[in-house]
Order: structure tokens, then C-alpha cells, then sequence
């Protein structure tokens, strides 16, 4: 068993020091030498305070909470009902403070206009039809994963477009792979570990809809190859990202559906668990770069959540972690 009390300790403290006063924080602590970072209130900084604090068990109470939502909620655009922050397309930044606003069992203010002709079912298999599977695979997932939480987070989208969402997902995945859309991974155009960070997405809105996901047991021996042969981010584990998060989460839940390869599965999360803890430990919390970014700090959170919950007793907490995707979808 390994005690990870102190690295919570670490997070917490520097969620604090992004807290800019009125419920808002900035993403960033630190400019970057291209001088393009966006200091100050922050759509992912606000977010992702609340997405960690609530991953720790200190979520704002009180006055205190009302500050925070409000925050996030000043950060709607009116005209178009989107949250917008340069760094990430539209679509991912509004379902990331949708998903955000949803832990204050809150809705945004405005509705989501711009998004309003994705809300039909030929709308979304038009939008998914023109994504770039093939050639940008993980990105554009933010959009096809984003939109389904737009909709259902804000109740815009019924039965029948869920539906038409996920045949369109089922239809459409590669049973050689278990992910991606058929055909598009040995293309070749992308490495298939950006694949996997691509279908990470759409595998948390199968969760959230108490969907199967689609192969499982092909997915969980494409997990295992990819790890096994280094072939994950040239990163992992060596970086405050979220490729972590994506690989332990879809391991993880398709050993939720199948008995295939289970207990080599855990094999792999407790070696990964044992080395990415060690990495963490490692960092100065006060100076680097990664760890005061808090969408990326995000991501690591998100990974030491999913691995307590896949390895009982093995990773101990006062509290124990809390993740996101288990309460509502996208991170």
C-alpha cells in the first residue's frame, strides 16, 4: 500500500495559489516564452479548480460555492451560449465548464445556440461523419465526445438522438483495434496511441450512458500491446498531461464488462501506478510548469483517481478520490 496524503496535500496547495479572489482562478501561474498564455480568469482554470477540489474532497461549501459557480457562469457568451478559451476548439471548452457546472448541480445561463443544429440526429452524423479520424484523431475527438455532453448535460437531445450517436459509434469502430474509426489506424497518418487518447472520449460517454463498450477484449490486448511495447505518448508518465488518464481509464473500465485478460490487466496499471506516483513525488510543486497549469494538473488527478479505484487497498488517501467521470462525462 502506498499513502499518496502528501502529493494531495501538494495538489491542493497549488489550486490555492491559483485562486485570483471572488470564486475565480487562472489557469496559469507562469507566462511562457512565447508570451501567448492567457493570465488572469480562465475558462479552464475556473473549471478545473472545481474538477480537482471535488476530485479531493474539498469542494467549495457555503458562500464560498456560490462565488465559484458564479464565476464559471460569467464566462458564458451570451450571443453565441459557448464558453470559449483559445487553447481548445469551442466545442471541448463549453462541454468542459458544462461538465464543470454540473458538480454545483447547476446549468449555463444562456442556451447553447451555436450548437443548436448538432441537436438533431442527422445533425451530430454530420458532425461526426467530418471529424479527422484518420488524420487528427485525438483533438477532433473533443468535438465528437464535447457534443454529446453539451447536449445531454443541458437536456437538448433526447432518446432518439442518443441513440443515433452511439450506432454511429458502433458502426463505425475497428474490431481489429477495438477504437477508432475501421480502417483509419493502420492508415498509418497518426501512431494509434493518439488513437487511444482520441477514443478515451467516447469511452466515457459509453460509461456515462451505461453503454457497452463495443469490443473490450480487443481493446484491453490493444492497451496491454501498446504498453508493453512503449508505444504509448513518447511522455507517458514523464509528463503532466492527460495520456495517462486515457489509457488507465479505458484499461481500467473495460475490465469492468469482460474477464478477458483481467488479471494481466492489473498487472499493468500496478507497475504504471507504481512508476507514475514515483514521477509525481519527484516534482517541485512550486515551479513546474506542468503541475501549475491546472488543466493539465487536471489530467494527473484524473489518473490517480481511476488508479485508486482499479487497485482496492493499494493506493491510500484520508479521502478517498473522487473522479469526475463517475459523477457526469468529459474532463
Amino acid at each position: 500500500m502506498r499513502n499518496i496524503d502528501s502529493l494531495v496535500d501538494n495538489i491542493w496547495h497549488v489550486v490555492k495559489n491559483h485562486y485570483l479572489g471572488e470564486g475565480a482562478y487562472c489557469r496559469f501561474l507562469f507566462q511562457n516564452d512565447e508570451k501567448d498564455r492567457e493570465m488572469g480568469i480562465n475558462e479552464y482554470g475556473c473549471a478545473d479548480a472545481m474538477n480537482i477540489l471535488y476530485t479531493i474532497g474539498k469542494f467549495p461549501v457555503g458562500k464560498e460555492r456560490e462565488l465559484c459557480k458564479h464565476a464559471l457562469l460569467s464566462l458564458q457568451h451570451k450571443d453565441s451560449g459557448l464558453f470559449i478559451e483559445k487553447t481548445h476548439d469551442p466545442i471541448h471548452t463549453t462541454a468542459h465548464c458544462l461538465a464543470a457546472l454540473e458538480l454545483f448541480d447547476s446549468k449555463p445561463l444562456y442556451p447553447l445556440y451555436d450548437l443548436q443544429k448538432y441537436f438533431t440526429p442527422e445533425g451530430v452524423i454530420g458532425l461526426l461523419d467530418s471529424l479527422g479520424w484518420r488524420t487528427n484523431p485525438w483533438p477532433q475527438s473533443h468535438k465528437g465526445a464535447g457534443i454529446f455532453v453539451a447536449g445531454a448535460l443541458t437536456e437538448s437531445v433526447d432518446l432518439q438522438w442518443q441513440r443515433a450517436y452511439f450506432k454511429y459509434l458502433y458502426d463505425n469502430v475497428d474490431p481489429k483495434w477495438g477504437m477508432s474509426m475501421r480502417g483509419s489506424i493502420d492508415e498509418g497518418a497518426k501512431p494509434a496511441h493518439e488513437h487511444l487518447n482520441g477514443w478515451f472520449h467516447y469511452t466515457f460517454n459509453t460509461e456515462y450512458a451505461r453503454k457497452p463498450i463495443r469490443y473490450p477484449d480487443k481493446l484491453i490486448d490493444t492497451c496491454i500491446y501498446l504498453y508493453d511495447n512503449k508505444m504509448l505518448h513518447p511522455k507517458f508518465g514523464r509528463k503532466i498531461n492527460f495520456a495517462e488518464i486515457d489509457w488507465v481509464y479505458v484499461l481500467n473500465r473495460c475490465t469492468r464488462q469482460t474477464p478477458h485478460r483481467f488479471f494481466e490487466a492489473k498487472e499493468r496499471l500496478r507497475a504504471f501506478a507504481n512508476e507514475y506516483i514515483d514521477y509525481l513525488e519527484s516534482l517541485d510543486f512550486e515551479t513546474d510548469d506542468g503541475i501549475n497549469d491546472l488543466h493539465m494538473l487536471f489530467g494527473a488527478v484524473c489518473a490517480l483517481a481511476e488508479l485508486q479505484s482499479a487497485l482496492p487497498g493499494e493506493i491510500e488517501t484520508e479521502k478517498p478520490l473522487r473522479l469526475v467521470l463517475d459523477r457526469r462525462p468529459f474532463i
